[in-house]
């Protein structure tokens, strides 16, 4: 009894503390109020461990909704770039590949709804020169440094192909791709190791470095950390790669090659890797940090993202508690640090590193390094995030782009749909939302032609938002009634509506109408939550406790939203001063949920707008979580 007693009383305590993610970023805040410092520097300069940290708190923004987390990453990227898109302390003419990794956040901040955002784009556009005009090896490969000539380190994937990859993305330039699957296919080309699976830290093509062999021109030393920068790489590049690219599945292959070894070599006992990864505990060796989080964030994403199989999990979660046991502490402050993170690791340079055993256990080992502490934010999010997988596993939620089709002009002036899209991460998008399915396991599309049979297979959560009226498109597609029977039929078979109106001056609420009267839900032409400039209180909508949608979420804003009438077998989920806000039905096997606004499209989910009282994002996840659960009856 008394053994019990303890565990409930410190699973108690433990429910009460933030995430790992949440503590190490706000620890890191604390440490570098003003400005990231690297190392023993005295003065902030553009930095690649910059760029790895700014792009884990990007994920803490994104499973939070608090705006602390990018309010942090923009104040540090301004310091930096300038209004023409010039980056202090950045000299292109080094071609020093490091340099081009925090790209990754320009391009993130360029996408958001933010004045003056045109100088991100400007300086994305600046890193993209300098790989235009990296040197290259006599095959293609980029060189990692300028004064490192002929050389490719496996540090150098990550630095510049996720960059490479999103860039030629977002600026729609898709010849880029081969170009980035050449990287990868010369690294395993010239520094994978047929014995053990695992690749050498660098090779060069020359062969006039001491370091390397005068026949591979391979360096001799399996190091964790630069294996640990290849598998990020791979992993995070896909999430950029064209689905049917011929060489995406080259690169899933080479996760899946690469991924036994890593678990073959995880020391059995911590659950941890080596800093000098297949040399275990020969003297000097020992358990290093960065790597470890490094390996637990590549394995446990490539499970999530479907590259492995679910078994690699396991080692992911024995490598996640072996780090938080052999390198986490927290302080009389309550902050958390990270110990063990080996400071650099090289090859060549002044003085010369001979990639040698006794070298790579030569440099000092530092207590919060960025290039651990950013991986074990990455580490913590996926760990945080894999126990909610099984909600939304195998389903599909799409969003229609059929009844809702509006244009825009994108970055580069070309014409692009948008408006409560998942691509779109503008405050007018639905990418947020869309990011909370996904982490929710489940898959996000978009029925881009009429529902039908055939357009709504597969599709288990269907979203119809703010139909057009002709003031928002030339030609608008109108619900028609082929349209309603087969949305009444999906329904009935075991899928799930949302059904997302608008005031009554911006929807086309007629033929919507015509499809929610199908349900017993009507919008009505009653406006309320008329607020007022940044009155934000007049938008606020209570959340009556025991709700059955909504079990923590106690308030939201949403703003000039159309009231519903409903009857059977609808019901009113959320109704204020007699007007019904949301409403549910049952219908067959399926579901229905309305609500007169499109109230959780980015504005009003990522934190940056609306005070703290109001929990957007919460009843976002909270919704998004009761949708995939009932489609449990299809």
């Amino acid at each position: 009894m008394k053994s019990l007693l303890l565990f409930l009383l410190t699973t108690c305590a433990f429910a009460q503390q933030k995430p790992y993610s949440q503590r190490m970023a706000d620890s890191f805040m604390t440490w570098h109020k003003d400005s990231i410092l690297i190392g023993d520097r005295k003065t902030a300069r553009w930095d690649y461990e910059q760029g790895l940290v700014l792009k884990a708190f990007e994920g803490v923004w994104y499973r939070t909704g608090d705006p602390k987390y990018f309010t942090y990453t923009l104040n540090d990227i301004n310091q930096f770039v300038r209004d023409d898109g010039s980056i202090r302390t950045y000299a292109m003419d080094e071609f020093n590949i490091d340099n081009v990794t925090t790209g990754r956040v320009l391009l993130m901040l360029a996408q958001q709804s933010l004045p003056g955002k045109e100088k991100f784009q400007k300086a994305a556009f600046l890193l993209r020169d300098q790989l235009a005009k990296q040197p290259r090896t006599k095959e293609g490969g980029f060189w990692h440094k300028k004064r490192y000539p002929n050389q490719m380190w496996l540090d150098g994937l990550f630095m510049a192909e996720p960059f490479y990859a999103e860039f030629s993305r977002v600026f729609n330039q898709p010849e880029n791709f081969d170009d980035i699957a050449k990287q990868f296919a010369l690294i395993e080309k010239h520094l994978v190791d047929p014995k053990t699976g695992l690749l050498y830290h660098g090779y060069d093509e020359s062969r006039e470095q001491k370091w390397a062999d005068p026949k591979t021109g391979q360096s001799p030393n399996f190091w964790g950390r630069s294996i640990g920068w290849y598998a990020m790489a791979l992993v995070d590049v896909l999430d950029y790669f064209p689905n049917d690219h011929p060489q995406r599945a080259n690169l899933v292959k080479y996760l899946q090659r690469l991924a036994p070894p890593i678990v073959k070599y995880q020391d059995p006992k911590s659950g941890c890797w080596y800093q000098m990864t297949t040399q275990g505990a020969r003297k000097g060796n020992y358990l290093e940090a960065s790597a470890s989080c490094m390996f637990v964030y590549a394995l446990a994403k490539s499970v999530r993202m479907g590259y492995l199989d679910k078994a690699f999990l396991a080692s992911a979660q024995k490598g996640y508690q072996g780090i938080l046991k052999n390198f986490i502490e927290t302080d009389a402050n309550g902050l958390i640090n990270l110990n063990g993170t080996v400071s650099v690791g090289g090859l060549g340079g002044t003085p010369y590193r001979d990639g040698s055993y006794d070298y790579y256990l030569s440099e000092p080992i530092r207590k919060n390094d960025l290039k651990g502490v950013g991986p074990f934010i990455m580490a913590s999010l996926e760990m945080e995030i894999a126990p909610e997988l099984a909600v939304g596993a195998g389903k599909t939620v799409a969003v229609d782009n059929y009844f809702n089709h509006e244009f825009r002009k994108d970055l580069l002036g070309q014409t692009e749909p948008f408006h409560y899209t998942w691509e779109d991460r503008m405050h007018s998008g639905f990418w947020h939302w869309g990011n909370t399915f996904r982490e929710l396991g489940a898959k996000t599309v978009t029925v881009r032609n009429a529902p039908t049979a055939e357009s709504l297979k597969g599709v288990d959560v269907y979203i119809i938002v703010d139909p057009d009226s002709p003031k928002e498109t030339a030609k608008p597609n109108y619900i028609q009634p082929a349209d309603i029977k087969a949305i009444e039929g999906w329904v009935k078979a075991g899928g799930v509506l949302v059904m997302m109106a608008n005031d009554t001056a911006n929807c086309e609420t007629k033929h919507f109408n015509e499809l929610a009267q199908v349900f017993g839900i009507r919008f009505t032409d009653k406006n309320r939550n008329m607020v007022k400039g940044k009155q934000y209180e007049q938008g606020k909508v209570t959340i009556p406790a025991g709700n059955p949608v909504f079990k923590q979420t106690q308030a939201v804003y949403i703003k000039e939203l159309a009231t519903l009438a409903v009857k059977a077998p609808a019901k009113a989920l959320i109704s204020e001063e007699g007007d019904v806000i949301m409403a549910t039905a049952q219908i067959g096997k399926g579901a229905v949920f309305a609500v007169g606004d499109p109230w959780l499209y980015n504005e009003y989910t990522d934190g940056r707008i609306i005070p703290t009282v109001f929990e957007n994002y919460k009843a976002s996840k909270e919704l998004g979580a009761w949708l995939l659960r009932q489609t449990r009856a299809k």
